[in-house]
């Protein structure tokens, strides 16, 4: 099969060749512009080191995909999560903490924090009730009034999965940049609605066939993982559903069968009255209660 042209960027070498490069921080920053609420949008961004260790040995570490910082101190972190992990939501929070504890100053500090924002990019949904089914979710710290308790720390969780829109219905730049990273590895050529606009260098940077032989490598291991991880989430889907259907027929035969035997249990019983036998010997031949046969 051949190669797509260009390179698929929910692989780490894709996502980090978009947006985690000096050369394409103009995309990143028009990526997080439109997805930030107004008051957080950007101009300029300075990449921090995306592995952030613990004060101690105990403590894990965070890798982020991204991590950087405007010029007011804002924090952003931008990761692309492939696949659904266990306690998501909990993971989410502790790699959150890292860019809040990392404020701490010595001396008099009045622990004014800056904002802490993740942008989180998933190959997923990360809840199934169908209420809660949307592209785009924004948790805040709030209270039970739902009044903002703090806007200190903002998570938005894009669920790839769930977008579904055309070219044709494409208005906003949050959903060109959603429509450009969903469909990026099947495009052929630039759609023309990307055409002439800063999409057109993202494109550019997404052709496989312009790296050098080292990245074209890096990238096809990249995306070799990837494609493993895809097929074992799969596979684990596929099974456990075969598990649960097995169980179900199961399930269902045994209740069949009893439900066959107390219905022969009640005929033999029903018989039993219409000739008169007394109750007592219809109980111990039949196994069913007084009430029971009472009601046939």
């Amino acid at each position: 099969m051949a190669t797509p042209r260009y390179i698929n960027p929910y692989t780490d070498f894709g996502f980090k060749k978009l947006f985690g490069e000096d050369a394409s921080k103009d995309l990143l920053i028009d990526f997080l512009n439109a997805v930030l609420p107004k008051e957080h949008r950007v101009k300029t961004l300075k990449f921090r080191p995306t592995e952030q260790l613990a004060d101690n040995e105990v403590d894990r570490r965070a890798i982020f995909d991204i991590a950087c910082t405007s010029p007011k101190g804002e924090h952003f972190t931008v990761e692309m999560q492939k696949a659904k992990q266990k306690h998501f939501k909990d993971r989410a929070l502790f790699y959150m903490s890292y860019p809040i504890q990392k404020q701490l100053k010595s001396g008099d500090w009045n622990f004014k924090l800056n904002p802490v924002i993740l942008v989180a990019i998933l190959d997923f949904e990360y809840d199934k009730e169908e209420e809660k089914r949307e592209i785009e979710r924004v948790v805040s710290l709030k209270d039970q009034n739902g009044t903002v308790f703090s806007d200190n720390l903002k998570m938005i969780f894009l669920q790839m999965p769930l977008f579904n829109k055309m070219e044709s219905e494409l208005k906003s730049k949050k959903d060109k940049w959603l429509y450009f990273l969903k469909n990026l590895e099947s495009f052929e050529n630039i759609p023309s609605i990307f055409q002439k606009t800063l999409f057109a260098k993202a494109f550019n940077l997404a052709e496989y066939l312009k790296y050098s032989p080292a990245e074209q490598e890096i990238y096809r291991e990249s995306h070799k993982v990837y494609l493993d991880n895809v097929n074992t989430l799969k596979t684990a889907i596929e099974e456990g559903r075969a598990e649960g259907e097995a169980r179900g027929r199961a399930e269902g035969e045994a209740r069949g069968r009893a439900e066959g035997r107390a219905e022969g249990r009640a005929e033999i019983a029903r018989e039993m009255k219409r000739k008169g036998l007394d109750t007592a010997l219809i109980i111990e031949l039949t196994g069913l209660s007084e009430s029971e046969i009472e009601r046939l």
